[in-house]
């Protein structure tokens, strides 16, 4: 009942086939240094084999405007199909690991596996962030990196919303504020 999740698309490949797709809404942060992430897959999903034999994948953020093919790739199994060619999606060329991410992505995240914790429904796959690749567009002139306008997508109980309006930033509760005392 943690809801509402980020919704992400993940990449993944074996050596020698064509990659796939598939839609992940348990996935998260789990440590900052190293960088670090978890995503959960159950075992009978056909990227849980490509993904445990490769060691590899890339988490793509999805924006509003990604919507269907978030979709798509989370209900057809890429046994079946092409996802890439069927949604008319574009790899992006990763910097480290063998698995292309996806180029109408927003930031697009490189990871190693370092353990698999098998769980029961699915499986926790413990990932190793090696590399993170950012859309340009969401670059300003000062260098600041502005996820925030990418228009991101999360998943609440079997829907699709795009983040809402900002109601603060983190500290506010305890910032002091001019010519006013603290409560």
């Amino acid at each position: 009942m943690l809801y509402p999740l980020p919704v992400v698309m993940v990449s993944c490949k074996r050596k020698d086939e064509r990659p796939n797709i598939i839609t992940v809404a348990w996935a998260g942060t789990i440590c900052t240094n190293p960088a670090m992430l978890s995503i959960s897959v159950k075992p009978e999903r056909y990227s849980y084999d490509i993904i445990k034999e490769s060691g590899e994948f890339v988490v793509n953020l999805v924006t509003k405007d990604m919507a269907y093919e978030t979709d798509f790739c989370g209900v057809k199994s890429g046994k079946d199909i092409d996802k890439f060619k069927e949604l008319g999606l574009k790899e992006a060329e990763s910097k480290i690991v063998k698995v292309p991410g996806i180029d109408k992505s927003p930031v697009n995240i490189e990871c190693k596996v370092v353990e698999v914790k098998e769980l029961g429904s699915h499986s926790m796959f413990i990932a190793k962030v090696v590399s993170v690749n950012v859309n340009e567009a969401l670059i300003d002139e000062t260098g600041r990196f502005n996820l925030n306008q990418a228009d991101l997508l999360t998943y609440s109980h079997g829907e699709y919303y795009s983040l809402g309006k900002k109601v603060g930033t983190f500290g506010y509760s305890v910032k002091r504020k001019k010519n006013k005392k603290r409560r």
